[in-house]
Formats: structure tokens, C-alpha cells, sequence
């Protein structure tokens, strides 16, 4: 199991990396290899701005049907087009092509109140 330094991550199992005044939005790899096969993902969140801990979309597996939460407040900037015809980008990259939206955080500070890859980790292996 992959737990990259380069991202932040919550608790709900969203990780965000932020590159200038962007940050990139997915589900750890702990989070898709416990969900299973991923079938579909719905975003309907896009063009909205939301705040820390809001549901911006959901995840769907064969059985059951995910929220997925956003980590920082900010505005849902784009979704990953890629996930409409490969949904399973999500378990076979999380950290790479399986992202699932770009956001403009309103404050990018606000990462800093995640958790970091050791703390992530240690959460994960309780």
C-alpha cells in the first residue's frame, strides 16, 4: 500500500496535493483497495464552491455507493474527464491518473491541518 509524502490526507481517506494555486483531489490507496472495483464516480460539484468536510461527489463500487468529501473549502475547479470511460484509473493509480477533481482552495494554508503520509499510516494500521 502506497502512502505518498508528497500529499496531504484526511480522515475520511481523500488525499489533496496542491501545485501552485491548484490542488488535485482523490481517495487513498487504502480507501480503493477497501471499496473494491470502482464502477462508476459521479462529481456533480463542479463550478460550485464548498466548504471543508462537504460532499462533492460520490463512488460506486458493485455493492454500495461512497461520499466522497472535500478536504479544504474551495471552489471544484474540474473534474477527471478520464473517469468516465475508466473508472478503474482509481484503483490502479489513486495518486496519479485516478484523481478526481482540481479545486482552488480558498485558503491553501488549510492543508496543513491534514494529516501527513506518517500520520496517515499510522490511522490506516489501528
Amino acid at each position: 500500500m502506497e502512502f505518498p509524502s508528497n500529499v496531504k490526507y484526511t480522515k475520511e481517506h481523500e488525499w489533496i496535493r496542491v501545485e501552485g494555486d491548484i490542488a488535485y483531489v482523490g481517495i487513498t490507496d487504502y480507501a480503493q483497495e477497501q471499496l473494491g472495483d470502482i464502477v462508476f464516480v459521479d462529481i456533480p460539484t463542479e463550478g460550485e464552491t464548498l466548504e471543508k468536510e462537504e460532499v462533492f461527489g460520490t463512488i460506486e463500487v458493485v455493492k454500495t455507493i461512497s461520499d466522497l468529501f472535500l478536504p479544504v473549502s474551495g471552489e471544484v475547479l474540474e473534474q477527471n474527464e478520464a473517469l468516465a470511460d475508466n473508472p478503474e484509473l482509481v484503483n490502479k493509480d489513486p495518486y496519479g491518473e485516478g484523481w478526481l477533481i482540481k479545486i482552488k482552495p480558498n485558503d491553501a494554508n488549510d492543508v496543513n491541518d491534514l494529516l501527513d503520509a506518517e500520520a496517515y499510516k499510522a490511522l490506516v494500521n489501528e
